[in-house]
């Protein structure tokens, strides 16, 4: 158990190249940006790996300007009470555009063909009757009518979905867990499977959004390619581990597959007939890029400034409006009791509370209370010592 305290000047240590108008949000005077610090605030990351990092017990919060956080050991952290931030919808634009670039260009077989007229150097004045008369291996085949299958409709997925329907595509979509916001965005036009196995069933194309957890892990295999169509194209942006890669590539040498797109190469699908395989670029555009930086800089900006918590993957979120009086923000096992203990801490040490929030996410918990009183630095420290007392606190901050 650990008391951190907000210092006047914030230190933020970035471990890979942030866009400079996401580190303009810390202003300066304010904050420090130190990237040879020992000692941090807050961390920005994009995708320098974490898991055997040593982190002080100053740091606070981290932020990763990207959606996913493999890099970064959440549940440690989650321990230490260390808030760990991502930037969902950040990219979803970035990634949706080549999603649908891939879609359509694996289906008129445009990277193989480019491939093959780029083997024709040296041949002269022959290219052109000899582009005319190979052109015919490369015929591939209209996305207009066909059927796209969107596993996962977050941000990126609904958006893959919506833009499929103006190219004159169907598509259906499965998530059990789709959000309110997302409903609302989705067109009506997308045809909703009741399960995965039906989308597998009806869909010509099949394009996956979703994390890996134990339950997507190796979600493309044997048994699933069994309920697809013959022919079917895959497309990977979301990660490797999705697709079980030795049945992918037997799928795709029988031609049960018709291609696999995956955003995430490796020597194996390097080796795979009809795979194609793009160098991890979803989400690398400037603009992309930008967006994200912005967005986890302003994250944490809010959070070191008033504890609001948003978009974070291991605390839940909480927000109140700050009015500048002083705040106490405590990390807690979410166990019984634990506001009522807070709140008498409050009563001994004669302090009103102004506002409340509390909030829980699996075994854990996030509690902010304002004072409605003015108090001095003795009355705020031994508020602070009552409640690092309480059993299941992990830390306290004061701002």
């Amino acid at each position: 158990m650990s008391t951190l305290t907000l210092d006047k000047v914030k230190t933020i240590k970035t471990l890979n190249n942030i866009a400079e108008n996401g580190l303009k949000v810390f202003k300066d005077g304010e904050y420090a940006i130190d990237n040879e610090s020992e000692n941090p605030d807050a961390i920005v990351v994009r995708s320098f790996n974490m898991h055997e990092m040593e982190l002080n017990n100053n740091l606070k919060a981290i932020a990763r300007a990207g959606a996913g956080v493999n890099n970064i050991p959440v549940d440690k952290y989650t321990e230490q009470g260390i808030v760990v931030f991502n930037t969902p919808g950040a990219n979803a634009n970035a990634v949706k555009e080549m999603v649908l670039t891939a879609l359509m260009a694996s289906s008129r077989n445009l990277f193989a063909g480019i491939e093959w007229v780029k083997g024709l150097q040296g041949k002269g004045e022959e290219v052109p009757s000899l582009v005319e008369a190979g052109k015919k291996q490369f015929v591939g085949k209209e996305i207009k009518g066909k059927k796209l299958g969107v596993i996962g409709l977050g941000a990126v997925g609904a958006l893959v979905a919506n833009d499929a329907l103006e190219l004159d595509m169907d598509v259906i979509g499965f998530d059990p867990f789709i959000s309110v916001n997302t409903a609302w965005e989705l067109s009506r036009n997308v045809q909703r499977a009741m399960t995965m196995d039906e989308l597998f069933a009806e869909a010509d194309y099949i394009t996956v959004h979703v994390p890996l957890t134990d339950d997507t892990k190796e979600m493309f295999n044997e048994k699933t390619f069994n309920l697809m169509k013959p022919g079917v194209h895959i497309l990977n942006f979301s990660r490797g581990e999705l697709a079980n890669e030795n049945d992918m590539e037997v799928a795709l040498e029988s031609g049960k597959v018709g291609k696999y797109i995956s955003d995430f190469p490796n020597e194996k699908v390097l080796n795979m007939k009809n795979a194609v395989p793009v160098p991890h670029l979803g989400a690398s555009t400037s603009e992309s890029e930008e967006n994200c930086a912005i967005m986890a800089t302003r994250q944490i900006k809010e959070y070191l400034e008033t504890g609001n918590i948003k978009n974070s993957v291991n605390f839940p979120n909480a927000s109140i409006p700050y009015t500048g009086k002083s705040r106490v923000t405590a990390f807690h096992r979410n166990i019984p009791n634990m506001v009522g203990q807070m709140s008498s801490a409050f009563s001994h040490n004669q302090l009103n509370i102004a506002d409340m929030i509390n909030r829980s996410r699996g075994d854990y918990a996030y509690t902010m209370i304002d004072i409605d009183n003015d108090v001095n630095g003795d009355v705020i420290h031994s508020l602070e010592e009552e409640i690092k007392k309480i059993e299941g606190i992990i830390t306290v901050r004061v701002i």
